[in-house]
């Protein structure tokens, strides 16, 4: 984004962002009426209030009261969970110029859609020489449903001044979405990260639909918008405009299920705020229900049925790329231990789940495995028994055997049984979403093709660099697009609930299969 990179090497995300602001302030205009993210304080949105930052502008496109509403369709919807996944749902979409009146319409039928919620902008400018992007505005929409009932369908309509989604012509752009429900009733939840825009990104999506998920969960490195993911403010190739293509093509599901990201290295972007996350508060509407939205916007949890899950954001603990090394000061580990002793001790949860970004055991060439991971959150994964840990970074597919201490606990083929109370973590990598897949040193090994060895010649990202290992844990290996579904079956009190995890191709085919079993509470 247009500095020395032996400087940018030097600088941490809020030293890169300082640089920026600097010198693109230097210009001689204040762009009226442009939100960023630095601009609000707190990093918090108020509906109905703009704010100015002194960013440049050369801008030609026509004032916002001289566009008929009627003409301009909203795109890129994306829905969320609230805190309570039960009650709350937020509903998120774009459009690509500046509307009045912003709104959602939802009701229990697509005929009644009476119940009106009003919906913040958020606008996001990027100036000509910030990265690839150019003079260019985006205008995200979010509005926050809550007072919902558990387990119910809805159906909902986006719209604003001159464009009604209760029209009789513009019924056909009505969604649906379904709350969590009340009880533990079995479900269907999907995963990956890495996913970018392009051809592969699309078919994972059209074979996700058809999973029929509860929700998706997105394991970091979402739109690629920033293509270097070193968090340095030497990324020329830096194009907000590509988030613009990412949620157009994400919308086919996203509309539909709740897309819940957790962020990785290319979701940090320098112009927009001190911790690189400034562009993801104006995209994303998450649980604010993590240590510290302001800095870790993309940390939460939230509970579907049975099953507790966490995000985390491994940026701050990478050794690897330290841009944000440190950034929540150790609150959020604090909070990872809070939130792991409240959801063993609930009697409404049975499985924990956890996704992130970074790698905790992967045998790729590229990034492999993350010791910041292994030295802060394994430990506490491994005390509170953590049912599945789900990465990225990795473009490929690789599950761990039963893994603790850094060792194997118990190998665990494929479509075999896991019980963490007794015998440790399953750690899986779906890293194979949709960017250029890596390699692995040791040959595939997958359903239908199993090639097991006895060790795999791999290395951990340290405080000091590299570090070589020899492991033994590495038990499936896919090197090709793929996906992460995970079938919720509870039980009775006492009784084996069960989490039946599959790696699915692009093809549609079954990579690997395993079983995650606790006794009910």
């Amino acid at each position: 984004m247009g500095v020395p990179q032996q400087l940018a090497e030097r600088m941490s995300m809020a030293e890169q962002h300082e640089y920026l602001r600097a010198k693109f302030s230097r210009r001689n205009m204040i762009r009226g009426g442009a939100v960023t993210l630095g601009a609000v304080a707190g990093g918090a949105f108020v509906p109905g209030v703009t704010a100015q930052a002194a960013v440049p502008t050369q801008r030609t496109a026509p004032a916002a009261e001289t566009v008929d509403g009627a003409l301009v369709a909203p795109f890129g919807r994306h829905l969320a969970y609230g805190t309570d996944a039960r009650t709350e749902m937020t509903v998120s979409w774009q459009v690509p110029v500046a509307v009045k009146k912003p709104f959602v319409r939802i009701g229990a039928h697509p005929w009644d859609l009476s119940r009106k919620i009003e919906a913040e902008v958020r606008t996001l400018y990027t100036p000509a020489g910030v990265g690839a992007s150019a003079d260019h505005t985006q205008y995200y929409v979010h509005a926050e449903l809550t007072h919902l009932k558990p387990g119910r369908t809805y159906y909902y309509g986006v719209g604003h001044q001159g464009f009604d989604p209760a029209a009789p012509h513009l019924l056909g752009t009505l969604g649906t979405f379904t709350t969590a429900p009340a009880d533990k009733a079995p479900f269907t939840f999907t995963a990956f990260g890495d996913e970018g825009v392009g051809y592969h990104g699309l078919a994972n999506n059209s074979l996700l639909l058809g999973q029929n998920p509860a929700f998706h969960l997105h394991a970091g490195d979402i739109a690629y918008a920033d293509p270097a993911g070193a968090g340095k403010t030497a990324d020329t190739g830096f194009d907000s405009r590509v988030w613009d293509q990412f949620l157009a093509q994400t919308e086919s599901v996203a509309k539909s299920v709740p897309w819940m990201p957790a962020y990785g290295n290319h979701d940090m972007e320098a112009w927009y705020s001190p911790n690189g996350y400034g562009g993801e508060k104006a995209r994303w509407n998450l649980p604010d229900n993590g240590p510290d939205a302001r800095n870790l916007p993309g940390v939460y949890s939230f509970v579907h049925g049975n099953t507790a899950v966490i995000a985390l954001d491994a940026n701050d603990i990478s050794f690897e790329i330290p841009a944000n090394l440190g950034i929540s000061g150790g609150t959020q580990t604090k909070w990872l231990e809070g939130q792991l002793k409240k959801f063993r001790a609930s009697e409404d949860v049975d499985f924990i789940v956890i996704f992130f970004h970074h790698c905790a055991y992967c045998t790729s060439t590229s990034h492999a495995s993350e010791g910041g991971v292994r030295q802060e959150w394994v430990p506490l994964f491994e005390k509170y028994t953590v049912d599945l840990v789900i990465n990225g970074h990795n473009h490929q597919y690789e599950r761990t055997d039963v893994i603790k201490g850094d060792k194997v606990a118990k190998k665990l083929p494929i479509g075999e049984t896991a019980y963490p109370e007794t015998e440790g973590v399953v750690y899986v990598t779906a890293g194979a979403a949709g960017r250029s897949l890596y390699s692995f040193t040791a040959p595939d090994s997958y359903e239908g093709h199993v090639k097991d060895v006895e060790s795999v010649a791999s290395f951990v990202n340290g405080k000091d660099g590299k570090v070589d290992e020899t492991v033994a844990w590495s038990r499936v290996r896919y090197l090709d697009y793929s996906f992460l579904r995970v079938d919720v079956e509870p039980a009775a009190r006492g009784h084996y609930a069960r989490l039946r995890v599959s790696g699915i191709a692009e093809t549609g085919d079954r990579i690997d299969h395993f079983t995650v079993a606790r006794r009910a509470k």
